[in-house]
């Protein structure tokens, strides 16, 4: 039965409330130890027990990370490493140009510059050369270095990797890796197809602090001292959010912990970022994903594509402060370049039809930095895998995004091999490909169809998931910082939702082109106040602001609003229903 009967919203969605297992499981949570009945709630949707309650609350890095050693490679990469820093060896660390590759080169970087060791950094060009390592570059990064790390690419790169004659090579990566592997001295990835997948988890960055958690003890046991890894933890964190890993076991203790780094503003790229971005409160997972990955991921998208990593590396400030400026202003263009885009694929999608297993659009001229975003906006919109493309001239460059439970990279794998996209990889929710035009609409066809056998084209309209019922009374800034106990929050741990039925709309006012902000009241003198971003972009925004006395459930999450020093929580309101 739909929570509070709502079957069809005002976004065309039905509200599922908390199962019958759940309930009982929020009892036994609070009868196990001293919790809110909210909190237990949202305990029990992410499905602890109520012997793990207290640790999973007060998650410890050393209880959850894994042993290196459960990766093939980690000790012979590790200890290369240790050779190169020993000997003053000329070392490279090519990464990609999204968040996660930045964030990994950063951590080899500060930890090889902690040795007084530096490195070349070298990020490839997305238009020019594309994902991943070639051949010329590494052939030239060869010539003058001693070692080459790959971060965040290079599992799938056997061509490129056998042009680095007279350097070793390490691979630090987690994309999907295929039969055969590439030569090089140690490849270090938890989705290599001869690991057991435990780890799979594990965005890049994550990986990069494993090796350097190895590092470290084979450092101890040679009775030295290493750098100092907790420090590092901000910038695992940002990728891992940035990177949409699922926030469970190791990587929520490794984003919680991060975060608490963060907060103290020590990395200059960081907290200029923050300040560019007019961040004036410690970030939060929902401001990693939202606010600092993008910024950092403009340089890759639309400008230079080492901005990002440069950021995230230096100790200047005032280089920091240039750097984010930068990333500022090519964010703002990104987004005007997106929204074009976004726009067109939408209406082609549309016209095309959504209700089969697969959304795609494809265009000319559409910048290859933004179809990933793009890929991301229509597959939120249709609950289907979505892939987006951008042609110059004959070949064309797209990315595609899934939802859970259908596997896009090793579909996207599939077609490459079977010779219908120039190349092709990723992982399960994510994934990059390349095709010429006359292969285009074969290639749709047979990833449609690959996708259907996941079940696909089975997929309905997305159910807005709720925690439970609130007053407005009850949401309190005690309440809030409650419910944080059981975050951080974001991909495979969705923030708490409630709904708050039948309510009284108070004021309304229009904010912006597409935001509105109003405030509703249960009618027993408790009132809130509430955020829509979007809402005129759906019918919620007209619904709310002519309501003439009509009464709704409104469905968001709660979030603490900080302005002239006071604290208040406003719900971020996702959907609305009319109270029948």
């Amino acid at each position: 039965m739909a929570f509070l009967g709502v079957d069809d919203s005002l976004t065309g969605r039905a509200w599922q409330g908390p199962t019958d297992a759940q309930a009982r499981a929020a009892e036994m949570l609070q009868q196990w130890g001293p919790l809110t009945p909210s909190l237990a709630q949202v305990l029990a949707r992410l499905e602890v027990p109520p012997n793990q309650a207290e640790s999973f609350l007060e998650p410890r890095l050393r209880d959850l990370l894994p042993d290196p050693h459960l990766l093939r490679d980690t000790q012979p990469a590790a200890a290369r490493l240790l050779h190169a820093v020993a000997r003053q060896e000329r070392i490279a660390v090519f990464a990609d140009y999204d968040v996660d590759g930045g964030a990994s080169a950063a951590l080899l970087i500060h930890w090889l510059r902690d040795q007084n060791s530096r490195a070349t950094l070298y990020v490839p060009d997305r238009i020019d050369e594309g994902y991943g390592p070639n051949g010329p570059a590494i052939s030239s990064l060869a010539q003058s270095h001693d070692l080459i790390i790959c971060v965040d690419c290079g599992t799938l790169s056997h061509e490129a990797l056998a042009c680095a004659k007279d350097a070793d090579v390490l691979v630090l990566d987690h994309h999907l890796g295929g039969e055969t592997l590439p030569h090089a001295l140690a490849i270090v990835n938890p989705n290599r197809q001869d690991e057991d997948g435990a780890l799979g988890h594990l965005c890049a960055a994550a990986v990069v602090f494993v090796v350097l958690v190895e590092a470290g003890r084979q450092m101890r046991a040679a009775g030295h001292k290493g750098p100092d890894l907790m420090g590092l933890l901000d910038l695992v964190a940002l990728a891992t959010v940035a990177d949409v890993a699922p926030l469970r076991g190791v990587n929520r203790a490794l984003v919680r912990q991060g975060l608490k780094v963060m907060a103290n503003r020590a990395r200059p790229g960081l907290s200029a970022l923050a300040d560019a971005a007019r961040l004036d409160r410690a970030p939060t997972a929902y401001h990693l994903g939202f606010v600092l990955g993008p910024r950092i991921n403009a340089g890759g998208r639309i400008g230079q594509a080492d901005l990002g990593a440069r950021l995230l590396s230096t100790i200047d400030p005032h280089e920091a402060a240039a750097l984010a400026e930068r990333l500022e202003t090519l964010n703002a263009e990104r987004r005007e370049v997106e929204a074009a885009v976004r726009a067109s694929a939408l209406a082609q999608a549309d016209a095309r039809g959504t209700h089969g297993p697969l959304a795609w659009a494809a265009g000319d001229g559409w910048h290859p930095g933004v179809v990933g975003i793009v890929a991301s906006r229509l597959k939120e919109t249709v609950n289907r895998p979505a892939i987006v493309i951008g042609f110059d001239g004959d070949v064309g460059k797209g990315s595609g995004r899934s939802v859970s439970g259908v596997d896009l990279g090793h579909a996207i794998q599939r077609l490459a091999a079977e010779g219908l996209l120039v190349k092709g990889g990723g992982h399960q929710m994510a994934a990059g490909l390349t095709v010429t035009r006359d292969k285009l609409e074969p290639a749709m066809d047979r990833l449609s169809e690959l996708l259907a056998r996941q079940g696909a084209d089975k997929l309905g309209p997305k159910a807005l998931s709720l925690d439970g019922t609130l007053m407005p009374g009850a949401a309190t800034p005690d309440l809030v910082s409650d419910l944080d106990r059981a975050g951080p929050f974001g991909a495979g741990a969705s923030a708490p939702r409630f709904a708050f039925p039948d309510c009284a709309i108070g004021y309304c006012r229009r904010v912006g082109e597409t935001h509105l902000k109003f405030s509703f009241n249960d009618g027993l003198g408790a009132k809130l106040d509430a955020i829509a971003f979007g809402a005129f972009e759906n019918p919620i925004g007209q619904a709310l602001t002519q309501h003439d006395g009509a009464r709704f459930h409104l469905a968001g999450r709660l979030e603490i609003n900080e302005w002239g020093g006071r604290r208040t929580v406003q719900l971020r309101l996702e959907d609305a229903a009319v109270a029948s």
